[in-house]
């Protein structure tokens, strides 16, 4: 009951993070229709199954897996192209993807997912709602919307050394 308590606290908060969020604490299905906290975890856990993209098959994490999850890699954020293909298009959490917003994408932390990002070349830092799966580069370790990488200074860079800490599950 108190991780359900904890999670719903976490969720309303990120609210205002989410580039799908409204004033009432809900959260968009994709379709227009509006979710609670509790309903888009639970859809979540419906859309983290394995998936291939380019013939590489990815395992997202179960929920269980995530807590005190870190990682420190190269983050980037989704490049001009991308933004024009995919801008107001729904993510794979089925949220519509805003630039102008804060938000994430990761292949294998399930979604939705609340993460701290930590720029370690200049130690700001931002939280971001997890609706969407990528980068799918080698290297990265998580794609970020435009709006939260220049909130981490490494917009006109394209990329930065970061650090993720998972906050909910």
């Amino acid at each position: 009951m108190m991780r359900k308590i904890l999670f719903t606290a976490l969720m309303a908060a990120a609210v205002g993070l989410s580039s799908c969020s409204t004033s009432r604490g809900t959260f968009s299905s994709g379709s227009g229709r509006l979710l609670s906290p509790e309903e888009a975890y639970r859809l979540g856990k419906l859309k983290n199954k394995p998936y291939v993209i380019d013939g590489k098959r990815y395992v997202p994490m179960d929920y269980r897996e995530t807590s005190g999850y870190q990682e420190i890699g190269i983050a980037s954020w989704y490049g001009q192209e991308t933004l024009d293909q995919h801008n107001n298009q729904p993510t794979a959490y089925g949220e519509i993807f805003r630039p102008d917003k804060p938000s994430a994408a990761h292949k294998y932390l399930p979604l939705p997912a609340i993460v701290r990002v930590t720029n370690l070349e200049n130690n700001s830092s931002i939280i971001v709602r997890v609706n969407d799966r990528g980068p799918f580069v080698d290297d990265r370790v998580i794609d970020l919307s435009a709006e939260a990488a220049k909130r981490l200074g490494f917009f006109g860079k394209g990329t930065a050394k970061v650090k993720l800490e998972v906050l909910s599950k």
